[in-house]
């Protein structure tokens, strides 16, 4: 499961509040912003994981990975796959706190290092699931995803309550997936992953809602783009989480 991290600094009602083209102009480029470079995270983690396998050059018999190169086994079966898997959470909890301080420039370049890290981390997928199922898992997010924050765009009731309701569950999912880390049992972990699915579908909705509401169209230049940067993090996490999930319920792996 990848990081998690939630931002509950929406200001709400701003920006909706405000009547007038210039305020829906202003709205439509914000979230463009937002969308914009939540692709590019994607991308980036995307053409990472597959470049990091491509050159880890794993060859495998009878689906199981029997050999790698050096790179491979560094990434793969070295301590520094701690490392891999422990950096981009701390760089999500750095970006959170420091956001505000931060240049664009330098948020910017944050996020695409934390969606490279995640890309990174992400290339054992490719060790486990075939790449066709992969691909269908992938499409099959982004369907949803789309369907699912376009609902969050437009409703006009309150997601509040969803959204602090998805938090609890997203809390006992963390508790919940730890301890399977010493029980070992896929049937648990079957259903945490269909848990995970209604979760983060929940999340994207409110979080769209909630990003839409953080746009006031009195702020800067750069706070503007700063609060792009922040609500893309939060819906690349909700995406990457959700496709995750369902890659586990539905994937082909290459033992099978």
């Amino acid at each position: 499961m990848s990081d998690y991290d939630r931002y509950a600094s929406s200001r709400v009602g701003a920006g909706v509040a405000r009547p007038g083209v210039a305020v829906d102009q202003g709205l439509r480029a914000y979230m463009i912003g937002v969308y914009n470079y939540m692709t590019l995270g994607l991308g980036v983690t995307g053409l990472v994981a597959y470049g990091a396998f491509a050159l880890a050059d794993v060859h495998f018999e009878g689906g199981r990975a029997v050999s790698a190169s050096a790179f491979g086994q560094l990434i793969y079966t070295s301590p520094l796959r701690w490392v891999i898997i422990l950096a981009p959470l701390a760089l999500v909890f750095y970006i959170s706190a420091r956001i505000n301080s931060m240049s664009v420039a330098s948020a910017r370049n944050a996020f695409i290092v934390f969606a490279a890290l995640i890309g990174l981390s992400m290339s054992t997928l490719l060790l486990v699931y075939t790449g066709a199922s992969i691909g269908r898992a992938f499409f099959a997010t982004a369907a949803a995803f789309a369907g699912l924050s376009l609902y969050g765009y437009t409703t006009q009731r309150s997601l509040s309550a969803l959204g602090s309701f998805m938090m609890m569950g997203l809390i006992g999912l963390i508790i919940a997936s730890l301890i399977n880390i010493f029980l070992h049992s896929s049937g648990l972990q079957w259903g945490l992953s269909i848990l995970c699915v209604v979760i983060f579908a929940g999340l994207t909705a409110w979080d769209t809602q909630s990003i839409k509401e953080m746009y006031y169209g009195g702020d800067s230049y750069e706070m503007t783009h700063k609060k792009s940067i922040h609500g893309a993090l939060r819906l690349y996490l909700d995406f990457i989480n959700m496709f995750q999930a369902i890659l586990m319920l539905t994937g082909s792996q290459r033992n099978n």
